[in-house]
């Protein structure tokens, strides 16, 4: 099974923030209506979490969870 681990940005109060929330680089809405992202959270399908302020950090440690997940699959097996 592949495992998944969508990114999603978040207001301070918790409620989602949408993709069509478009922001400036450093998190200022552009949207009106929107208090702009105050953090980005990605959540795999192993249960493996992570959340911080900065989407371009939580989106590597995203990508070296799911590469972990790789090489579990391609390690030779025990005998």
């Amino acid at each position: 099974m592949a495992h998944r681990a969508p990114l999603t940005n978040h207001h301070a109060d918790g409620t989602l923030c949408p993709a069509d929330h478009k922001h400036t680089s450093s998190g200022r809405p552009l949207h009106t209506g929107c208090p702009g992202h105050a953090y980005t959270r990605t959540v795999c399908s192993c249960g493996w979490k992570k959340e911080e302020s900065g989407m371009g950090y939580v989106n590597e440690c995203r990508k070296r969870h799911l590469a972990s997940h790789a090489e579990g699959q391609n390690a030779p097996s025990a005998v």
